[in-house]
């Protein structure tokens, strides 16, 4: 693959055969960064584990700072429930009309919330909400009576991640312009909660950690 002038530059300030530790990977991120836009910044899992041997790890993680990205959340619901909604800060309330839409193709949010006496006409919609990880579920905890509260906590900057085929988990803990210990925070806080919703035990089951930022290469950290 070809790379730019400027990837190549990055890549003269990362030792591949070296781990990191955090503070000292997001330095060296920071010098990489490009002035044209605000990169994101990713942590990356690979685990000792794969989708192969029947294993699913998924989650949330509450963010302290956010992922510096304005999150559209939509809720179906109906009744009193709209109103909680929509004074949480839901950017799309609704039911049948919403339903409808998302049958044409409409898929302009980020997380989708509903509540479990909905469930049963929401799931008509999982073949188009599904493959795009999009469909609620209890186990990321979208599908829920409390739906002021969750349209809070996904506002305010949590991520739900789930591990792929290859047992690996991505997931976004920032911008390059967040302050040093906000990153630090949010990325121990990812690592946590990543290690929390594996079933049997904590580190021994991640094989290797690394961070990136949008136009940089990764830095393997320490686990």
């Amino acid at each position: 693959m070809k790379r730019s002038k400027r990837y190549r530059e990055a890549l003269k300030l990362v030792d591949k055969t070296k781990t990191y530790e955090i503070p000292e990977a997001i330095s060296i991120l920071k010098k990489t960064t490009s002035n044209k836009f605000d990169e994101t910044v990713e942590l990356s899992f690979h685990l000792l584990m794969s989708k192969k041997e029947g294993m699913i790890v998924r989650g949330v993680a509450n963010l302290p700072y956010g992922t510096g990205k304005k999150v559209k959340v939509l809720v179906l619901t109906k009744g009193e429930k709209v109103k909680e909604a929509r004074d949480a800060g839901a950017d799309f309330v609704g039911f049948e009309e919403l339903l409808e839409k998302i049958k044409n193709g409409w898929s302009d949010f980020d997380v989708v919330i509903t509540t479990p006496d909905s469930m049963k006409e929401v799931s008509k919609v999982g073949r188009y909400l599904g493959p795009k990880g999009l469909m609620p579920t209890p186990k990321t905890h979208t599908v829920t009576d409390e739906v002021g509260r969750r349209v809070g906590e996904v506002k305010k900057g949590e991520v739900v991640f789930k591990m792929d085929k290859g047992g690996n988990i991505h997931l976004p803990v920032g911008k390059i312009s967040f302050k040093e210990d906000e990153l630090i925070k949010n990325i121990n806080t990812a690592i946590t909660s990543v290690e929390n919703s594996i079933v049997g035990g904590k580190g021994q089951h991640i094989k290797s950690l690394s961070l990136s930022s949008t136009m940089a290469p990764s830095l393997k950290l320490k686990t």
